[in-house]
């Protein structure tokens, strides 16, 4: 997983273009795989994160990759604006004080630990991402969220929470995925 500045610069255009095309339209802007690099037609998982100076204005993702990097990425960007649940839908006014993070994820690895305090003990403060599932409960943090949760426990903790259950909750179902991603600001 590399991808070099051309690569970047036609998933940016292809998140900007499909926030705008949802402005106008209402739905995400239809991608033409046909006139893209190769590596932009396979499939990926991607978040595109939108920050509104500087704080978080809305942030979608997908954990598989089930449809072309590019897809994902246009639909990804069009959920962020318009569809976060934490967020009103973007407006028109708000579009020149955004600013886009686009994260490709690598394959997801699933982890093998014996306690929470053998988990937190092989975490890689900000490399690792994770994927944290127990029964109908699910929760990811990006690996950027180190940089507001730098310490193992806590960022355990808030992922649980994220994933609806309490901070202090253990059970030998919990599973516990960790991948990598590439990303960058649009």
């Amino acid at each position: 997983m590399s991808y070099d500045a051309e690569q970047r610069g036609l998933l940016n255009q292809i998140a900007l273009q499909s926030i705008k095309h949802g402005l106008q339209q209402g739905r995400p802007v239809k991608t033409d795989l046909a006139v893209l690099p190769e590596k932009l037609r396979q499939p990926g998982a991607t978040f595109v994160t939108l920050n509104k100076n500087g704080h978080l204005r809305g942030c979608i993702g997908s954990l598989e990759a089930r449809r072309a990097l590019a897809e994902d990425v246009a639909q990804n960007a069009f959920a962020a604006a318009f569809r976060d649940p934490r967020f009103p839908p973007l407006q028109a006014s708000e579009l020149d004080d955004l600013t886009l993070h686009i994260s490709v994820l690598g394959e997801p690895e699933p982890m093998q630990f014996a306690s929470e305090q053998d988990l937190v003990r092989q975490l890689k403060p900000g490399e690792d991402g994770l994927i944290l599932e127990d029964g109908h409960h699910r929760g990811t943090f990006l690996p950027s969220v180190w940089e507001s949760l730098p310490e193992p426990e806590s960022f355990v903790r808030h992922l649980k929470q994220k994933a609806g259950l309490p901070p202090d909750y253990w059970s030998d179902s919990l599973q516990v995925s960790r991948y990598s991603t590439e990303s960058w600001t649009a």
